[in-house]
């Protein structure tokens, strides 16, 4: 799989292991960047299930959910000042 990820995505693939000397619970850095996306994605009641027939719209499903993320932080008003 790592070997498929370099060769083929050009991506390299790191796999974090649990760190067992950590008591309770702890949340790795990267992990949580995933962990965020995947929780956006959720807001979407249509990605919710796997409705879709074909890999292409549920491409574009998610790209509507990011979209919509997106142009809600844009459109969103800027702290006061004073």
């Amino acid at each position: 799989m790592i070997e498929y990820c370099l060769t083929v995505l050009g991506f390299v693939l790191a796999i974090v292991g649990r760190m067992d000397n950590l008591r309770g619970f702890v949340v790795l850095p990267k992990r949580w960047i995933v962990e965020r996306f995947f929780a956006h994605l959720m807001r979407s009641r249509r990605l919710v299930r796997d409705f879709e027939r074909s890999t292409t719209s549920a491409e574009a499903m998610i790209y509507w959910s990011m979209t919509m993320l997106m142009t809600r932080r844009l459109a969103r008003q800027p702290p006061r000042r004073g």
